[in-house]
């Protein structure tokens, strides 16, 4: 659930200028969480969310820009704990994560910055990753197998 829920902050600062964790804590609800304040002030702090000014002056919520440093074990956790399965179609990896969760995988797979990963696209449970050749598959599931091999 807090995978799912944290999932969902992203995805509502992405679409909206919350100013206030009042507004998120509403705009969370609206979504059909039911969260506390607390929940919400913990999620921003795990999320490590900052505030970025307008170009109007206000200042919102938005995700830090962690293009530039290495894979945290955060990531490596949220794809651990989020991916189900994943079935291979040529040079395509369909995986299959938790309910909610699909757009977390992704990102955390984007933080592998796997060398023949092209991109991917995100659905609610599903996330299509697309390779540049169907030989370089196998290395890609290789590393996805050495970070889900890892859980406990």
């Amino acid at each position: 659930m807090r995978l799912s829920r944290q999932n969902k902050i992203l995805e509502i600062i992405k679409t909206n200028e919350v100013e206030t964790q009042e507004q998120l804590l509403q705009l969370l609800r609206d979504s059909g969480y039911n969260v506390t304040q607390a929940t919400v002030s913990r999620d921003i702090r795990e999320l490590q969310l900052i505030k970025g000014q307008t170009r109007d002056g206000r200042h919102r919520y938005i995700a830090g820009n962690y293009d530039d440093r290495p894979i945290s074990e955060r990531f490596i956790k949220i794809f651990r704990e989020t991916v189900l399965s994943y079935e291979v179609a040529q040079n395509l990896i369909v995986v299959k994560t938790l309910s909610g969760c699909s757009g977390a995988a992704g990102e955390a797979i984007d933080c592998l910055s796997l060398e023949h990963v092209v991109g991917s696209i995100s659905g609610d449970n599903t996330l299509l990753v697309v390779v540049d050749h169907e030989e370089n598959v196998k290395a890609v599931t290789e590393e996805f197998d050495k970070v889900l091999d890892t859980r406990d």
